[in-house]
């Protein structure tokens, strides 16, 4: 059975996650820039549980975390540990009561951190601020009962071979609990699941297959060959992310997301899956609402037709 992700921010859900700039708070005092940091370090923690009791009373089977849930984190000159605030103990608990939440009500909670998080940078102090980063992600997907921390492949560097094969070592050089969650996915400008899956089946970790991305970004793969590739390389619950244009397939590059799905996008062969699929749109809890009701009526009309056809 399919569930349906979340993704982040609400549209008109009164459910908001605050933010700051490292050039705000470093212009505080630093007792007073802890204080700012930790009062939007609780507030996210409540808006989180808000955000999951949303999904489990709206039948939203999942949700992606913002990655700045914890502002500045691991900023170099703002950053923090969580134990330095004077709230911490409270928003660790918080967090924790998050956890147990989804654990109760089987929502599943994600993490996709900032493109800025790259595992194949030439460049070794970019790496290693990747890695700071993801075990700020590991913490805090202890405490939510997140199993997904998901990445890009990064960049080509113009060499895509040498890039894939920096990507594989650095994931083979993260701790195991990072690695236990860590996954893969497909972009739409340089790394394809055709690329990406031979460092999966290397290093253990998933691909999470976007089949927007793949329509942006083809190579030799179809739909249906890289939905059953990605879908061996997971020993645990699948996860998909589909997107559909801002206009129309061959009126633009595609890659600029629509409001909604169009269930015409909608691949049919993951109608029958039991997988997560996260839905990339601008109208978010509507959205998702919406292919919700969509999926039992068009999608299902729509895939029964083609089956028929063959």
């Amino acid at each position: 059975m399919l569930r349906f992700g979340l993704c982040c921010i609400f549209k008109t859900a009164p459910i908001k996650f605050r933010r700051t700039t490292a050039k705000h708070v470093l212009g505080m005092p630093y007792d007073k820039r802890l204080q700012k940091i930790s009062a939007i370090c609780l507030h996210n923690a409540q808006s989180l549980l808000s955000a999951l009791t949303y999904c489990n009373d709206h039948n939203i089977g999942a949700f992606r975390i913002n990655s700045q849930v914890l502002p500045l984190k691991t900023h170099p000159e703002a950053g923090y540990k969580i134990e330095q605030l004077p709230d911490g103990d409270a928003i660790v608990t918080l967090f924790r009561r998050c956890g147990r939440f989804s654990r109760k009500h089987n929502i599943r909670t994600t993490f996709h951190p900032d493109q800025f998080i790259v595992l194949n940078s030439p460049n070794k102090e970019v790496v290693a601020r990747s890695i700071a980063d993801l075990h700020y992600h590991y913490e805090v997907a202890k405490w939510v009962n997140a199993d997904v921390i998901n990445l890009h492949g990064g960049g080509g560097y113009g060499d895509k071979r040498e890039a894939l094969s920096r990507l594989t070592r650095s994931i083979n050089s993260l701790s195991k609990g990072i690695k236990k969650r860590l996954t893969l996915e497909n972009d739409d400008r340089v790394f394809t699941p055709e690329d990406l899956l031979p460092v999966c089946d290397t290093t253990g970790v998933p691909l999470v297959y976007d089949v927007h991305h793949h329509r942006c970004l083809p190579d030799r793969l179809s739909v249906r060959d890289a939905t059953d590739l990605a879908l061996r390389t997971w020993q645990r619950e699948p996860l998909f992310h589909i997107s559909s244009p801002a206009a129309p397939w061959g009126t633009g590059g595609g890659r600029p997301h629509h409001d909604y799905i169009d269930p015409e996008d909608f691949p049919c062969e993951w109608l029958d899956l039991d997988a997560t699929v996260e839905i990339e749109a601008k109208a978010k809890e509507l959205a998702v609402e919406r292919l919700t009701d969509d999926l039992s009526a068009q999608i299902v009309a729509r895939c029964h037709k083609k089956k028929k056809d063959k």
